[in-house]
């Protein structure tokens, strides 16, 4: 068995009871770290998933678009592990409108969860990785990050500022052992895809395999997904030395989407 790097490490992965998020989580554990998941829903299955790979796990359900309630989760994690070495801010939600129809209310939660969301989280991990002189901070953006779909616009807008909070970050951390990256997915197959796909599948009356490559022949040439365990292992990568200087960089594992 290969050397597990993490051990002694603690993560927090937020939006982290399903889908990307537990897959991270799951990848990090892997490697010996000690993981606080958030979420909303069922917390104790994804809590055992997790202590099964032989790491301490804890949980916090803190609403992330509340400034007050992630200051409770992160004061939480400093009371339960001392502190967060690895900080990834992947919690999200979505809303397809048009800009002159989209709900007020929808874009402000977007901004708030997929946005200031990761800004709260790091303002409050940074000071104790900087005194431990090392940290990772991994910011789950988005191909849309780097470019835009119609109908998207909250969400959009969102994750540009994901990697653009992404690049700061890096920068003002540059001369420590605290990084910053964001990785950038194209279509995962997670519940909420399997969503779209579904919905798409009814609207036609095709079948589910149709509705697939439907949707990844709009945008993804590889004509597969990613997968949330792919998404772990790049993360495992940021944490390794191998990534001790990879700084500010936006990774799309988006099987060939914004190479057209």
């Amino acid at each position: 068995m290969s050397e597990r790097t993490l051990i002694g490490k603690t993560a927090l992965v937020t939006g982290s009871t399903s889908g990307i998020g537990l897959g991270i989580a799951k990848s990090l554990a892997r490697q010996g770290a000690n993981i606080i998941l958030n979420g909303f829903g069922d917390a104790e299955g994804p809590k055992a998933e997790v202590a099964a790979l032989g790491v301490k796990v804890a949980y916090h359900g803190a609403d992330m678009s509340k400034a007050s309630d992630i200051e409770a989760m992160m004061k939480f994690s400093a009371d339960t592990f001392g502190g967060v070495d690895i900080l990834v801010n992947n919690a999200g939600i979505q809303h397809v409108a048009s800009v002159e129809d989209f709900p007020v209310e929808r874009w402000d939660a977007i901004i708030a969860i997929n946005l200031s969301s990761a800004f709260h989280t790091s303002r409050l991990a940074l000071p104790y990785m900087q005194k431990q002189n090392w940290g990772r901070i991994i910011n789950v953006a988005s191909i849309h990050g780097l470019v835009g779909s119609a109908q998207k616009s909250a969400y959009v807008a969102a994750k540009h500022g994901i990697v653009g909070l992404t690049k700061v970050t890096a920068l003002e951390n540059a001369t420590t052992g605290v990084t910053c990256n964001a990785i950038c997915p194209g279509w995962v197959l997670t519940p909420l895809v399997q969503k779209q796909v579904d919905a798409k599948a009814a609207a036609l009356n095709i079948s589910n395999d149709e509705a697939i490559k439907l949707l990844l022949g709009e945008k993804e040439p590889s004509m597969q997904f990613t997968t949330p365990e792919e998404l772990g292992e790049l993360a495992v990568f940021f944490c390794s030395k191998a990534g001790n200087n990879v700084r500010g960089v936006a990774w799309n594992m988006d099987g060939g989407w914004v190479a057209q």
